[in-house]
């Protein structure tokens, strides 16, 4: 006689009788009790199964929110100190491809946001308080407008900064070995540059002997790079004097006034306010007859005589570069300000014509570009 089990026992009708029903009990001589038994060992199969099914959803939501928190979509923003219509919509879609390149793709990886100023102070308050708001994960601000702009919005959010003349001297960061703060970048070009673009002038046309230089008085870059000019003319025999840019009136009585004397000739000086009036000046310039340097290819291209400065394109891809950094953990303090590496010199030959000038075989040697 086999020994009962403790957990069972069985009534008069031998019906099996188990105390837990939950628990598997094997299947006896009793066809009733292997039925009820079965049935109930099925039952717990079944409890066991649907808590196994429970656990594996709950894992892989899990594992669905942490990969969904891995590649949730980091936001750029880009502050540009100038209008669209500038040559500055070019650099932002080469910023753009140099993300993309690097493995932010706008619209998937990145969101980029895009705000103009048009050389608007209003404006650009206006702007870089959105693109604070919008949580951005790093601001680009192009030009010191820009920067100085969004250092007054944020001290907090990463901001990349370019074509910026003079952010040490203005105040906007420590130095350029070690910027400090929430903002690094590239400056646009140092001093030294503005004593070149005299030279220029002068082995271009050098019968002028009267030199008008435009700058924005509001900047602190623009008040620098005149004096370099102011003291460095007078020893190529060049009188010196400042055109301040505030609107179209003024800039266009101010350049009328200056060339109503023979033998002058213009530089213009870098700044948002450049950007924003380029045709009104370089239409003045051929006007008047006034063979004038800029400082990037853009004006020459438009019908400028001649530009010597950095590549505005690369600019935009080392932005790109150290917004990558940063958006990989790395922070602005620690990024050293970069200079450019390169300078180019644009002429314009048929300016040139149109002023009566015979460009130097000097210059058309050392020319990167000579726009037919």
């Amino acid at each position: 006689m086999s020994v009962p089990d403790p957990k069972r026992t069985f009534g008069s009708e031998g019906r099996c009788h188990a105390k837990w029903p939950s628990d598997p009990i094997p299947l006896t001589s009793n066809p009733c009790c292997n039925d009820r038994c079965g049935w109930r060992f099925g039952e717990a199969m079944r409890r066991r199964d649907f808590i196994k099914v429970i656990a594996g959803s709950a894992t892989s939501l899990s594992f669905a929110a942490h990969a969904q928190q891995q590649t949730q979509m980091r936001r750029v923003g880009v502050l540009e100190s100038a209008g669209i219509e500038t040559d500055q919509q070019a650099g932002v879609a080469v910023f753009k491809e140099a993300l993309r390149q690097l493995g932010w793709i706008d619209g998937h990886s990145v969101r980029v946001e895009v705000r103009w100023g048009g050389a608007d102070p209003a404006k650009a308050r206006k702007n870089a308080e959105e693109l604070v708001a919008l949580q951005s994960d790093v601001i680009l601000a192009t030009g010191q407008l820009g920067l100085q702009t969004l250092l007054q919005t944020t001290r907090s959010v990463p901001i990349v900064f370019n074509s910026v003349a003079d952010p040490v001297g203005s105040g906007l960061i420590n130095s350029l070995a070690r910027p400090g703060g929430n903002a690094t970048g590239f400056i646009l070009f140092d001093y030294a540059l503005t004593a070149k673009w005299v030279e220029l002038l002068k082995q271009i046309a050098p019968n002028v002997t009267r030199l008008a230089v435009l700058r924005d008085p509001e900047l602190t870059a623009g008040i620098g790079q005149f004096a370099v000019i102011e003291y460095v003319a007078p020893s190529i025999g060049l009188e010196v004097s400042a055109i301040n840019m505030r609107d179209a009136r003024e800039i266009e009585q101010d350049i009328t006034r200056f060339a109503s004397s023979p033998n002058g000739g213009l530089i213009l000086t870098g700044s948002a306010l450049a950007l924003a009036h380029k045709d009104l000046i370089i239409g003045l310039a051929a006007q008047h007859k006034l063979p004038a340097v800029y400082h990037r290819r853009y004006f020459v291209t438009d019908g400028g005589l001649m530009s010597y400065g950095p590549d505005v394109d690369e600019q935009f891809r080392g932005a790109a570069r150290y917004v990558d950094r940063i958006l990989k953990g790395e922070k602005p303090a620690d990024l050293p300000v970069q200079a450019p590496t390169k300078y180019e010199l644009v002429i314009n030959r048929k300016t040139a014509q149109a002023l009566g000038l015979t460009i130097p075989s000097s210059l058309l040697a050392t020319a990167d570009d000579i726009i037919e």
